[in-house]
């Protein structure tokens, strides 16, 4: 059995997230179905939600700005994650 529901959602993020469903061949409301079973299987919400500290506020603006740290190869960042 089957049932209809409506929803409000910002426009641009609903055509945004259908285009992108799109390309991995979901339809909309195929992608609901999949997260409401997921909050089913994890009884609630399928990743964690919190209110983001100091730090990942600067984390998520320097990679919003491309100011964070690069590195080279992989070696220079595990290098630099041992230091």
């Amino acid at each position: 059995m089957k049932t209809q529901t409506t929803i409000r959602i910002e426009e641009t993020n609903y055509f945004q997230a259908k285009n992108i469903l799109n390309q991995i061949g979901l339809t909309y409301s195929q992608a609901i179905g999949v997260f409401n079973n997921m909050i089913v299987l994890n009884n609630g919400l399928p990743f964690e939600v919190k209110i983001p500290n100091k730090e990942t506020k600067k984390a998520l603006e320097e990679l919003e700005n491309h100011t964070g740290q690069t590195f080279n190869n992989i070696d220079d960042l595990f290098n630099d994650l041992d230091n």
